[in-house]
């Protein structure tokens, strides 16, 4: 199962796994998973990395792949979706890893209740 992680469930399961609930580092464990981040997590880390202590984005780029998560690139087809998305989220980042889960056919995994609410492939943890 493809699972694309939101940029919590992300920074968790590197730094503190004990964060995510046991069905999700299950999940995320299981070795027919295959994880994925977006570039638009790598984007938000970095907007946020001077902000509070929240990680270098280089460095935890490095890290997921090292990890063997697979990076999957922002396409027009994912940004041409979100303006299909109802208006449940104003998120730009989380609109289009959602828009990303639906195109892709992946699971996206989250700890974001407001986007939780969308249908479709989106699972909270």
């Amino acid at each position: 199962m493809n699972l694309l992680l939101d940029t919590h469930v992300l920074l968790w399961g590197l730094a503190a796994p004990e964060r995510l609930a046991p069905a999700a580092r299950q999940r995320m464990e299981d070795t027919r998973s295959v994880l994925h981040f977006s570039v638009a997590s790598i984007w938000e880390i970095a907007l946020k990395q001077n902000q509070r202590a929240i990680g270098d984005a280089r460095q935890i780029r490095k890290e997921l792949l090292r990890q063997g998560y697979r990076e999957l690139p922002i396409t027009s087809d994912h940004v041409l979706l979100t303006p299909t998305l109802p208006q449940i989220h104003k998120d730009p980042i989380d609109r289009i890893l959602l828009a990303q889960a639906k195109f892709e056919g992946f699971t996206l995994l989250t700890a974001d209740a407001v986007l939780a609410q969308y249908p479709g492939p989106v699972e909270r943890v």
